[in-house]
């Protein structure tokens, strides 16, 4: 499912996970209250062996706006 960031906002949601890297230098964050966490690969394998790095992450979303994570 593909979803704009003001559609998520709209829609009330507070993190976004994407794989677009790119995201940052595509849209002004500065004004969103959504946090964005990017993730390093589309690979789902890695991915799904990656769920508590990416829970973490999201654990985050109190005092990080933009999270990347790293999956190896």
């Amino acid at each position: 499912m593909v979803i704009s960031l003001q559609a998520a906002k709209n829609a009330q949601f507070d993190v976004i996970v994407t794989t677009d890297q790119d995201l940052q230098y595509q849209q002004d964050l500065a004004e969103r209250r959504i946090v964005i966490v990017v993730l390093n690969t589309t690979s789902w394998p890695r991915i799904r062996a990656a769920t508590d790095a990416v829970a973490a992450a999201v654990a985050r979303c109190a005092t990080e706006r933009f999270i990347a994570i790293s999956i190896p």
